[in-house]
């Protein structure tokens, strides 16, 4: 200290600390032309003393007009020492680091400004203290006195200008301080390391896209921020970004595909849409690279087809067809199991779009890899079943196609039909409004014989009667009515003459025996009109209720459509097909005479002619529709049993009748027994 005192003026010294800048000023200019001489003598020694004198005495002292003239003393020394200057750093810039910290904001807008002069001076020898400096810049940049706003953004500016030009810049001891500040909310801060991004991207030596998984989710977090300026001059810095990724040949795809995806569902629009635009063009650049990610992007693709915003939906159902084009291989690290994960839990999504490009999914990897599929089924299947009862009838058509495909194999086509029958049994709504769709639909896709015999067999051991009648008579009306099941009916119509039709006859036989108009509408279809005629006479009191008198209304105009052409038609010949009359004479009888099934039928039979009657027929026609009397009818119609015992069939039909009966008892007794 005493060699500085001896070259400075003690009036040097003393104006120094000045409150007046203009004294202080003038000081420094003497201190400069003092520095220079020694520095021109190469007197280093004294030159460390003055600066030690200005950093102890001056920029270190509590009083704030001592430290503005030791700032401004600091800098008048680096002028002075022009290109000697960079020997005396590591002692004049952590001194003026430290002002930035004082709660005195003069204070800190003075140590920009001597900052910015020794920065001037030294240029590219400067870089050594860079990330010191660029920690201040950052808290300077929100600093809340405007004028150290100002001159911070000047200081900024000239540290860029230096970086760009400097060959000793380390990229690699930057981003993890750059990283560390990107979550930052303060839009000052923001502003701040935006800037530094676009401009260090902008130097071609500087490479910057090699790093930016390291700070690309903050960029992606600044899209929401609340200033319009901000959000613009982050999306700009993407866009440069993205088309930098556009035209190099070596990309780091998989990091930042991590990032975008945990981007994808952000609750802001914009950043919504630019992490799915991003991923588009991943999935177009990246193709096989991205593969142990598909998981990740499918996950974040579906939700966004159903987005409220339509640029959204139309990104991500294009991005959605690009991934599903890629024809990966398990050895490639495609991950079945995961996509699956992901196409599961995205059927239980609320959206319709992103249901039905789930099950889009799981129909391809069946096609592509079914065996790998399979392996996962225990994962998926019950998903799968449940997603039958959805809402939407497309979903359902489309989880029927999936069905299918896995219900190719014996065991999970048997799974597939108990499980049905097991939803229909607990949610009697689901087979009111869309059984005929299920049952149809799985007709259509599987075999409808198949279906129907499955069915058949699983409903003939139902203990749940009640239930049992329900779906037999839900079937019994869509083997009626569907067109799908045109095929089938045309089978049953040769039960009597076919090996085939006789099989299937006797297989819904056994569970349609559930409900009388069910099995009479089956005999009616398989022209089996005399045992038709024997079940009718067959029920008692108790099977004539209003759920069968409803039924049978239904089967009455069911006689009248075209499916029952043929039994129409065939009444033109009472003589030959005399079983079938007196089936539908038993049917009008059951019938209330106010109903207008009854008016139907008793219309319809009006029609029959008389003329192909033998004497003794038309006795029998006229007098008592049920003595039991010798017709001439058709021999091999009458004997061409087809090997069906329809005596051991009528005994079948009337235990299970039965069944039924005692059951309706035991249920009204429980019904009176819980009442009293």
């Amino acid at each position: 200290m005493a060699d500085a005192l001896c070259v400075i003026p003690a009036s040097v010294l003393r104006n120094l600390s000045e409150k007046l800048y203009e004294k202080r000023k003038n000081a420094a200019l003497e201190l400069e032309g003092i520095v220079k001489q020694l520095a021109a003598a190469g007197d280093h020694d004294k030159i460390t003393a003055v600066i030690n004198l200005l950093t102890n005495e001056f920029t270190y002292s509590p009083q704030a007009n001592h430290r503005k003239g030791g700032l401004i003393g600091l800098a008048a020394a680096t002028v002075g020492l022009s290109s000697e200057a960079a020997q005396h750093l590591e002692q004049i810039v952590p001194p003026v680091l430290n002002s930035f910290s004082i709660q005195d904001s003069r204070v800190r807008y003075y140590a920009c400004e001597a900052l910015y002069n020794i920065a001037k001076v030294v240029r590219g020898d400067f870089i050594v203290f860079f990330n010191q400096i660029f920690e201040a810049l950052c808290k300077l940049s929100a600093d809340s006195d405007p004028n150290v706003q100002s001159a911070a953004h000047l200081l900024d500016r000239l540290v860029k200008d230096i970086v760009t030009e400097s060959d000793q810049f380390s990229i690699e001891e930057f981003i993890p301080l750059l990283r560390e500040r990107m979550n930052i909310l303060n839009p000052y801060v923001r502003q701040f390391l935006v800037g530094w991004i676009t401009v260090l991207d902008s130097v071609p030596d500087i490479d910057m896209l090699g790093f930016l998984p390291d700070f690309l989710d903050g960029l992606f977090n600044m899209l929401s921020d609340s200033s319009h300026e901000i959000r613009q001059q982050a999306d700009s810095a993407l866009s440069e970004f993205l088309q930098e990724i556009k035209n190099s040949p070596s990309v780091d795809y998989g990091r930042m595909a991590e990032i975008l995806v945990q981007r994808a569902p952000s609750p802001d629009e914009f950043t919504r849409l630019t992490a799915i635009t991003w991923i588009n063009e991943f999935v177009k650049l990246g193709g096989h690279q991205l593969v142990p990610y598909y998981a990740d992007i499918l996950g974040a693709i579906l939700p966004c087809i159903s987005d409220k915003e339509e640029k959204i939906r139309v990104v991500a159902r294009e991005t959605n067809e690009e991934l599903r084009a890629i024809k990966a291989d398990p050895a490639e690290g495609f991950d079945v199991g995961a996509i699956l994960s992901i196409a599961r839990s995205q059927l239980s999504s609320e959206w319709e779009a992103t249901r039905i490009e789930a099950l889009h999914w799981i129909s391809s990897l069946l096609n592509r890899h079914r065996e790998e599929v399979l392996s996962f089924l225990n994962d998926i299947f019950d998903t799968l079943l449940k997603a039958l009862s959805d809402p939407s009838d497309e979903v359902v058509l489309l989880v029927l196609e999936v069905h299918a495909c896995i219900a190719e194999d014996p065991q999970h086509f048997r799974q597939l039909v108990v499980f049905l029958v097991h939803n229909f049994r607990i949610d009697n709504s689901l087979l009111e409004k869309r059984g005929a769709l299920i049952i149809r639909r799985l007709c259509v896709l599987l075999d409808a014989e198949r279906v129907y015999c499955e069915l058949s067999t699983i409903l003939e051991g139902e203990s749940d009667l009640d239930f049992a009648a329900l779906m037999v008579q839900a079937l019994n009306l869509i083997l009626l009515t569907s067109s799908e099941l045109a095929e089938l009916r045309d089978l049953l119509k040769q039960s009597l003459v076919n090996p085939s039709g006789k099989d299937l006859f006797l297989s819904l036989y056994s569970s349609w025996r559930h409900s009388p108009t069910a099995i009479i509408s089956l005999c009616l279809l398989a022209q089996a009109y005399q045992h038709t005629s024997s079940i009718i006479q067959s029920l008692v009191e108790e099977d004539i209720n209003v759920k069968f008198l409803v039924q049978l209304d239904k089967l009455i105009n069911l006689l009248e459509t075209p499916i029952f052409a043929y039994l129409r038609l065939q009444l033109l010949e009472p003589g030959r097909y005399i079983w079938l009359l007196k089936a539908l004479y038993g049917l009008l009888m059951l019938l209330p005479q106010q109903s207008m099934a009854f008016k139907i039928l008793r219309t319809r039979l009006k029609t029959v002619p008389s003329y192909s009657f033998t004497g003794d027929q038309f006795k029998w026609l006229s007098g008592s529709p049920y003595s039991q009397i010798e017709v001439d009818m058709d021999e091999d119609l009458l004997n061409a049993h087809n090997g069906i015992n329809f005596a051991s069939r009528l005994q079948q039909f009337e235990q299970m009748q039965h069944q039924h009966r005692m059951n309706s008892k035991s249920q009204s007794q429980s019904r009176y027994s819980s009442n009293s």
